[in-house]
């Protein structure tokens, strides 16, 4: 599964799911034991993460909006995909 960015111990990964449950563009948000699934508008799909590392998640995702709707595309058609700034 890619991963497009690791910012403050939490692991932004996106790859393309074939007759996944999850059809809408999304990531999936990794911090230790914690895991979810999360559309690129912020709604979380499935799992959890603490509060505090979700706001940080959500943050980013308003920033790098339009990176991965690119991704998403570049994922969906079998390309190459391209990493993704870290929250700083």
């Amino acid at each position: 599964m890619p991963t497009l960015s690791i910012f403050f111990g939490i692991i932004i990964k996106m790859y393309r799911e074939v007759n996944s449950r999850h059809n809408l563009p999304h990531i999936h948000a990794e911090y230790q034991e914690f895991e979810a699934v999360i559309s690129l508008d912020g709604e979380v799909l499935s799992g959890e993460l603490p509060s505090k590392k979700m706001k940080l998640v959500q943050a980013w995702l308003e920033i790098h909006n339009e990176d991965l709707k690119a991704n998403w595309k570049l994922l969906y058609e079998g390309k190459e995909y391209f990493k993704i700034d870290p929250l700083r």
